[in-house]
């Protein structure tokens, strides 16, 4: 892997404030000329530390402002029983984050409803009933104080 210079750690930070950036404008920011800049960014994005673009959501108004943190606890941690449950759980819409985490728990998931009374239907028919799933414990977000918006 090739070690980024101070030139494309700058690249990548000034795309991660804003990916709509002219290349012109990015080169000024950086400190290079436009060609250049545009090789560099090419490369990065060829050598996947660009992954691709998104655009912000305002989740509050598309009914999706409410976010629970989710502990899942499966009972068979096989390869075959986490494959199922990685397939089942990528079905759920209001899912928008699944970790497998190395931790008193096996996965840790994010996920968006209206409110608490949809989150509660969304746990209730849909993460319960995920293969192998045996516990779940929910942590409900009051505020949030950071968030790059890349869920």
């Amino acid at each position: 892997m090739v070690q980024l210079d101070k030139i494309d750690q700058n690249i990548i930070r000034q795309m991660r404030q804003n990916a709509r950036i002219t290349v012109t404008e990015l080169a000024e920011k950086v400190g290079i000329s436009k060609t250049p800049c545009l090789n560099r960014l090419k490369r990065l994005e060829r050598d996947g530390y660009i992954l691709g673009y998104t655009a912000l959501i305002n989740h509050t108004k598309l009914a999706a402002g409410h976010i629970a943190y989710v502990q899942v606890t499966v009972s068979d941690t096989r390869s075959e029983a986490l494959n199922a449950f990685n397939d089942a759980v990528r079905k759920i819409p209001e899912v928008t984050q699944c970790h497998m985490m190395a931790a008193s728990f096996d996965y840790l998931l994010k996920v968006r409803t209206k409110d608490m009374t949809e989150y509660r239907t969304v746990l209730g028919e849909k993460i319960s009933s995920l293969p192998h799933v045996s516990h779940t414990s929910t942590f409900a977000v009051m505020e949030t104080v950071v968030d790059p918006g890349t869920d």
